[in-house]
């Protein structure tokens, strides 16, 4: 296992540490346990900062990390939302609106991955840091809280963000996923290829024609004069003989 793929599983292992930490803190919850939990939460996002760029850049990417890496990220995005919509926290329709949209879109990524990958974009990116930073928002304990205004401003703009890159995922699934796409391994071969072999064999079919036919006319030429000339020497003995 590389280093990346062992960042990921690290993401993976401190998930329900966090949760049992942000359990352990309650509501409104002591400020140990609550800096504990936002602790772990902040180490656990950091791994899926570097396991990333540790891939691309040494040449570590996998088939495992393709699959572990969204669902580590889902799984401590989810854990977070749910924890907090549990406490009271949090509304509840954000975290479904936001969970069906993450589930969804990680769903979509697998049954198109055969065709490509989808790059991430700018609005994904900016999508994980507005989330990140919201929930971080919502971890803090009560007394270095900021305002609630403040924390629901940011958590409104996560969400929409989160919605719209959603639907351009899958916008950009489809257009994956169509006959003769970039991506697509099915796509079938150039006519022009196929014309091109058949012009190329051609020329030379028709070479090796000529070739054949003036063989056969130049045997055809030799045996004939092959016979006038048998012919002639034979009426030449017949007219000396008379």
């Amino acid at each position: 296992m590389n280093v990346a793929n062992a960042l990921t599983v690290v993401r993976l292992l401190l998930v329900p540490v966090f949760v049992v930490f942000l359990a352990e803190a309650g509501h409104p919850g002591s400020t140990g346990w609550r800096l504990a939990a936002l602790a772990a939460f902040g180490v656990a996002s950091l791994t899926d900062l570097l396991d990333g760029k540790l891939a691309r850049s040494r040449g570590l990417v996998t088939d495992f990390g393709k699959i572990a890496d969204p669902i580590a990220d889902k799984a401590l995005t989810g854990a977070a939302l749910i924890s907090l919509s549990a406490l009271g926290e949090l509304p509840g329709w954000v975290t479904a609106l936001i969970l069906a949209r993450e589930v969804g879109v990680t769903a979509l990524r697998f049954a198109v991955i055969r065709r490509g990958v989808i790059a991430a974009s700018a609005g994904g990116k900016l999508k994980t840091l507005l989330q990140i930073v919201t929930i971080c928002l919502y971890l803090l304990p009560p007394s270095l809280s900021p305002p609630a205004l403040i924390r629901e401003i940011v958590m409104a703009a996560a969400l929409v963000v989160t919605l719209v890159t959603g639907v351009d995922y899958v916008v950009r699934a489809i257009r994956l996923g169509r006959p003769g796409s970039s991506g697509s391994p099915d796509k079938p071969p150039s006519r022009d290829g196929a014309g091109s072999q058949g012009g190329a064999a051609g020329p030379g079919s028709a070479a090796g024609q000529g070739s054949a036919a003036g063989q056969e006319s130049g045997a055809g030429k030799e045996s004939g004069a092959g016979h006038d000339s048998g012919a002639s020497q034979d009426s030449r003995q017949t007219r000396d003989r008379a």
